[in-house]
């Protein structure tokens, strides 16, 4: 699961949950591509500080739990995997890229939500409220 990430001025616990429609809704995430997603954000942990708790997908669309660090503003963390998993997904499966004639695999928009390691917003509310009490 998640862990806290200590750099030189600070420590955190990022963890968004992430979802991505394929474009146009089509249902292209059959379990070929999810391998090779899977294999992608595996690469992508390596090279760029992330780590991908859990990767569930649908036939057309992609729910990612990630741990980011905090030089990646969300903006910057989606376009970062969309990129590099579309362009993956398109050399390592060139079936795919008949159903999807516009060139994309991703849909322009996305779903991010922030997900707490310790409590509930309500919770957390109440400790900084009480912070110099």
């Amino acid at each position: 699961m998640s862990e806290y990430i200590h750099k030189s001025h600070n420590v955190t616990v990022l963890i968004y949950h992430l979802v991505f429609p394929a474009k146009y809704r089509r249902a292209v995430l059959d379990a070929t591509v999810d391998e090779v997603l899977r294999e992608v954000c595996l690469d992508i942990e390596v090279r760029y500080q992330l780590k991908f708790l859990e990767i569930g997908s649908d036939k057309d669309q992609v729910h990612l739990l990630v741990q980011s660090v905090p030089t990646y503003s969300v903006t910057k963390l989606v376009t970062l995997i969309k990129s590099i998993t579309a362009r993956e997904i398109f050399r390592r499966c060139p079936q795919v890229k008949k159903q999807l004639w516009g060139g994309e695999f991703w849909s322009d928009g996305y779903f991010a939500s922030t997900v707490g390691k310790h409590g509930d917003e309500g919770k957390i509310a109440r400790y900084v409220k009480a912070q110099g009490q």
